[in-house]
């Protein structure tokens, strides 16, 4: 059984073999083919259900989904319950009529699933009841209430038919007294609304799962080694979906949903305890990267937490990301948490920033570099001329500054409509399996679409940040103060894609140093340009109660933007990859890890409150052995002293990348990091591994 390692050494070796092989199967295909097989329920018996209203048809499809999934036991796991429906996986809820999925479902969340945990879901009902007897509750407020019991109702049967085939015990009904009941619970709660099309991120499952584990060990109930197989099964079941042969596309990436470590609690005490250890000891050994695990670190993390994040790092595939703590805090109360709620923060599907079970978030991504080249310098048609650079970049922080506006006006606005009451939420699509797990929405008798959720969260996410900043800055160079070649010139060879222009689009290239090399002219104008786009952001008048934080991504979309994309003046050709998140322009940083560290902590993250992430690629040869873990440790602790959001390292070798590219069988579970996600590499097509194999790969 060979679990994929970047580093020399082989994975350490903690868990039992029938672990191991279960970790092994479940990675290699053997349960997801199974779950392929039955894709949706189909709802074509229901007489008259095209006429029915929306949330008639949603409360049938989830005692349908409850009623008819098939049960799956796997030989060896020690936690139960399975997403067994293959249309989950296309962020559907898995019913169709006539063919075709009824309704999309809930993602870019994180749910409440310490309330589960601590209190049972029996809890729920009895509030859910409560609120019913209050007689000023509408009509619509009830039906939303009925649906919340249809959807315990339904867990119900999709437990009792477990337990006919296995001892399941009450959880997630009851609250958990030991950790197997609490692992039981989170997993059995998860499990169920990925099996609904659900796709839920988890939070600090260490401060979930911690007093748990340290009660049973205090009473000798249970052992480390003992703890580590109940929670390995959690980790493998989360590898279900994984097929023998997955289609290419982006990769299986949507296998996953987010962990976060350590931290302090909203009291202010540190939250790292044995469950964040053997969370680590799992993921070192076998490998997994479906919960990818960012770890929240500050200036008071244990030596022994850096020490153990940065030998997980060592083996590769990016699974371990760092959330720089006491930055995040001070963002999110800049933007208007409390103290105490921020400290509670996790991010989502990948690093945007929301409290766990009371956020409704929605993220709009953009492409910075489009505005540019299309809008400001208007490349599709007649090139804009400009007598000055000042003027240039006005015209862009202006087209920028619409944009943003359109955003709030399309997509915030757009969820409302303007009444006498004032403005009110438009009919969406029902959510009461997310809802049910969303704090407030039973307390308010509304969704996690209609104002449910303590906070709703929409982010403008710009990409192509350090594109637009090299691009500007070349342009500045070039034309306006080395006079290398006119602006009508350099506009002709953009729209030649510098076809006939090889001397100036060398010059271009190599003459400048540019953003992620510790250079402070080369870095200015991405600084820039990321400093205003957040006021801009922040400035936005709203109309509504939301909060509306700038953020930094691409998630990949430089590969869906590339064919749409001109050439642009540093050199990089129409169709080029460029730049990912708030990372380097593959090819223009120069001066490793560190240097390009510093570049992006120039960026006043503070700003960027839903999410700013930094890529890096490193060796494997330099972080082998005590030095190259004691180097990633000083990586880390610099990235924090600096001011960095989020890291996301990934050691890897170019090499053995196009090994596994030749003979992707030999490579069935290779992780290796896309962006907030990560996914096996043999599962991304040649573009997407391209993409990967191109990245910058550095030394610290």
């Amino acid at each position: 059984m060979i679990f994929y390692t970047a580093a020399d050494e082989e994975r350490p070796i903690r868990l039992s073999e029938a672990t191991r092989l279960f970790a092994y199967e479940s990675m290699n295909g053997k349960y997801g083919d199974d779950a392929m097989k039955n894709t949706a329920v189909a709802l074509d018996h229901i007489e008259g259900f095209e006429n029915l209203s929306d949330i008639d048809k949603y409360d049938i499809a989830i005692r349908e989904i409850a009623e008819k999934a098939p049960i799956r036991v796997c030989e060896y796991e020690l936690v139960h319950g399975s997403a067994s429906l293959g249309l989950s996986i296309n962020h559907c809820i898995p019913a169709t009529y006539k063919g075709s999925p009824i309704f999309h479902s809930v993602s870019h969340l994180t749910s409440g699933f310490d309330r589960v945990v601590y209190e049972g879901i029996d809890s729920y009902e009895e509030r859910i009841h409560k609120k019913l007897e209050n007689e000023s509750l509408t009509a619509r407020q009830i039906r939303f209430l009925k649906s919340l019991l249809n959807v315990i109702e339904s867990m119900r049967i999709w437990h009792k038919r477990y337990s006919e085939v296995i001892e399941m015990g009450d959880m997630p009904f009851k609250k958990a007294e030991n950790f197997k009941e609490a692992v039981q619970s989170l997993w059995f709660t998860f499990a169920f609304m990925r099996l609904c099309g659900d796709w839920p991120g988890i939070a600090r499952i260490d401060k979930i799962l911690g007093p748990y584990l340290k009660k049973d060990l205090d009473q000798g109930v249970l052992t480390l080694d003992e703890a580590r197989e109940i929670l390995a099964s959690f980790f493998i079941k989360g590898c279900e979906w994984i097929r023998g042969e997955t289609p290419l596309g982006s990769g299986d990436a949507q296998h996953y949903q987010n962990i976060i470590l350590a931290g302090v609690d909203e009291d202010n005490k540190e939250v790292a305890n044995e469950v964040t250890y053997l969370v680590l000891d799992i993921v070192e050994e076998l490998g997994i990267s479906d919960f990818p695990i960012t770890v929240r670190v500050n200036e008071n993390t244990d030596e022994r937490l850096l020490k153990r994040v940065a030998e997980v790092i060592r083996h590769g595939g990016g699974i371990v990301a760092v959330y720089n703590e006491p930055l995040i805090l001070n963002a999110l109360e800049k933007l208007g948490y409390d103290p105490k709620e921020a400290r509670k923060f996790a991010n989502d599907g990948c690093w945007e920033v929301q409290i766990p079970g009371e956020t409704y978030f929605c993220y709009v991504p953009f492409d910075a570099l489009q505005i540019l080249l299309t809008k400001t310098l208007n490349l599709n048609g007649e090139y804009k001329t400009f007598d000055s650079f000042e003027d240039l970049y006005n015209c862009f922080i202006e087209n920028l500054r619409q944009d943003v506006n359109a955003i709030y006006e399309n997509v915030v606005m757009g969820r409302f409509m303007n009444t006498e009451k004032g403005y009110e939420y438009k009919e969406v699509i029902p959510c009461s399996v997310t809802s049910l797990f969303t704090k407030d929405c039973i307390e308010k008798a509304s969704s996690y679409y209609e104002g449910g959720p303590r906070y709703t969260v929409v982010s403008p996410h710009i990409g192509g940040a350090p594109d637009v900043g090299n691009s500007l800055y070349a342009i500045k160079r070039l034309v306006f103060d080395d006079k290398i070649i006119s602006f009508d010139d350099l506009m002709k060879a953009l729209k030649a894609n510098w076809e006939g222009y090889e001397v100036i689009r060398q010059i271009a290239l190599n003459k400048y140093v540019y953003y992620g090399n510790d250079d402070d002219n080369g870095d200015y104008y991405t600084v820039k340009v990321l400093d205003d786009f957040a006021d801009i952001v922040n400035a936005v008048e709203k109309k509504v109660d939301i909060l509306f934080p700038a953020g930094i991504s691409t998630f990949g979309r430089q590969i869906e933007w590339a064919p749409f994309r001109a050439a642009v003046p540093f050199g990089y050709r129409k169709g080029d990859i460029l730049s990912g998140n708030a990372s380097p322009t593959p090819g223009t940083d120069e001066l490793g890890a560190t240097a390009t560290i510093k570049s992006y902590c120039k960026i006043d993250h503070v700003k960027q409150a839903c999410g700013s992430a930094l890529d890096i690629k490193l060796y494997p040869a330099t972080v082998k052995g005590e030095n190259g873990t004691n180097a990633l440790v000083s990586l880390i602790k610099g990235f924090v002293k600096l001011g960095g959001f989020f890291m996301q390292i990934d050691v890897v070798d170019a090499n053995v990348l196009k090994r596994a590219q030749e003979n992707p069988k030999e490579y069935k579970t290779l992780s290796v990091r896309v962006s907030g996600w990560n996914a096996r590499f043999v599962t991304l097509n040649k573009e997407w591994q391209n993409m990967i194999i191109e990245r910058t790969t550095m030394g610290v």
